[in-house]
């Protein structure tokens, strides 16, 4: 079964946060999650402001081998219809409406999806 893992998960892990553990179950194997191309530009964004470019990098690498989801028209409008509905930002909305085009769950630690319909939250 397919998952999506927002940036928020993928931040845990990389950087050994609190919630790190409970993550490591959702991240293997890789050919099995979805990553909508917003969350390669949060994470790397993050990690490399606080480790530097060479472990960004390093960890946007182990991304790529998952399903990369690029933002394509039918998200685009299906993200600002998800954001009217229910108040997102629009990285949120973004990962949210990659998860409905491609029939998955979004598996994150953002409190600003916790509530929604196919989101696994994590805390």
């Amino acid at each position: 079964m397919k998952i999506l893992v927002d940036s928020s998960g993928w931040i845990e892990f990389f950087t050994g946060g609190a919630l790190a553990e409970r993550y490591v179950s959702y991240l293997a194997p890789t050919s099995q999650i979805v990553t909508p191309t917003v969350v390669l530009y949060e994470v790397y964004k993050k990690i490399k402001r606080e480790r530097g470019e060479e472990t960004a990098v390093l960890f946007v690498g182990r991304l790529s081998a998952t399903q990369v989801i690029p933002l394509t028209e039918s998200i685009a409008f299906l993200a600002a219809d998800l954001s009217l509905r229910h108040g997102l930002a629009m990285a949120d909305a973004i990962v949210y409406a990659t998860a409905q085009d491609q029939g998955v769950e979004v598996v994150t630690s953002d409190a600003d999806l916790k509530d929604l319909p196919g989101v696994v939250y994590v805390k």
